[in-house]
């Protein structure tokens, strides 16, 4: 059986002694992958700002823009339906236990006669 002082000494060496690189060029060389190593100034130092042209999505200075044919539509058909949503929930039935509890306590007392019937007038 080999002694395993080696392996155990591989296994609790520290990573950065592990990975010691004789020729620096080997560093740069990505085999599988056709791009060069990114370097801090590779990226994002250009210029954002794109001078003001007068163009806005796509039409020209003093154009007026032409509406196309489903844009009527599609605006009609969303505000409607959210406002039949907002109608809808706004008349919607309260069916919270709180309620029903109310109801039913009152409907209780109602029968035993500890508290009186509201439709019926005196």
């Amino acid at each position: 059986m080999p002694p395993l002082r080696p392996v155990i000494r591989l296994l609790t060496a520290p990573r950065a002694r592990l990975q010691i690189v004789t020729n620096p060029s080997l560093l740069t060389r990505r085999t599988l992958t056709t791009t060069t190593t990114r370097q801090a100034a590779d990226h994002a130092h250009e210029d954002h700002y794109d001078a003001p042209s007068g163009w806005l999505f796509g039409v020209n200075p003093g154009e007026k823009y032409e509406n196309e044919g489903w844009e009527n539509v599609w605006y009609y058909g969303f505000f409607g339906s959210c406002l039949f949503g907002v109608v809808g929930y706004c008349y919607k039935p309260d069916t919270s236990i709180q309620t029903w509890a109310l109801e039913e306590a009152r409907r209780r007392l109602e029968v035993e006669g500890i508290l009186e019937d509201p439709e019926v007038k005196r």
